[in-house]
């Protein structure tokens, strides 16, 4: 089991698809061999980790559509 990370200190982005006052937007952030993501209208609430693999294969899933809702 990898060691937890700790996103205290990083930088959170959005997505620039994402509005300004829009309801349901998330953030990311890197740290080594790490993504984290976040709900954007609670910045202090829980962080979702994934390994560097599991991003990997999340992002390349959502690149090809398999998450799409339409």
């Amino acid at each position: 089991m990898e060691p937890e990370v700790d996103f205290t200190n990083a930088t959170w982005r959005k997505s620039s698809r994402s509005s300004a006052s829009g309801p349901d937007c998330v953030e990311i952030a890197l740290a080594p061999r790490a993504a984290g993501v976040r709900d954007s209208k609670n910045p202090s609430g829980p962080v979702l980790g994934f390994d560097g693999a599991a991003w990997g294969r999340f992002l390349g899933a959502t690149k090809l559509g398999g998450f799409d809702l339409t």
